[in-house]
């Protein structure tokens, strides 16, 4: 799991904003993996490349999960576009990832 950075075309309904995600992890574990590429497969489908995904292991660095207030893992943290949003888990339900992230309104 590599931090991604790309920049084309903007986001769906953010009227072309930076999306910054951060992926909490402990480890490259099973679910940490699934999640991270579950994340990918989202932002390149829905928002067009601009994006850029920090993955931050707090097996490396835990006193990175103080800041962001981190109680679970895999978190992923919207930073950007304000207001920040967290979403808990492996990512695998599309649906309620993109109404988390404010990409989708709920149906």
């Amino acid at each position: 799991m590599n931090a991604e950075n790309s920049a084309t075309t903007g986001p769906t309904g953010t009227g072309g904003d930076k999306w910054l995600l951060r992926l909490y992890v402990a480890g490259q574990t099973p679910k940490a993996l699934t999640a991270y590429a579950n994340l990918k497969k989202i932002c390149e489908e829905y928002m067009g490349g601009n994006y850029e995904i920090e993955v931050i292991d707090l097996l490396v660095n835990p006193t990175l999960a103080k800041d962001d207030q981190i109680l679970a893992l895999p978190t992923l943290v919207r930073k950007l576009p304000e207001p920040v949003k967290k979403i808990i888990g492996d990512l695998s339900n599309i649906e309620k990832v993109l109404v988390g992230l404010d990409i989708r309104a709920v149906l």
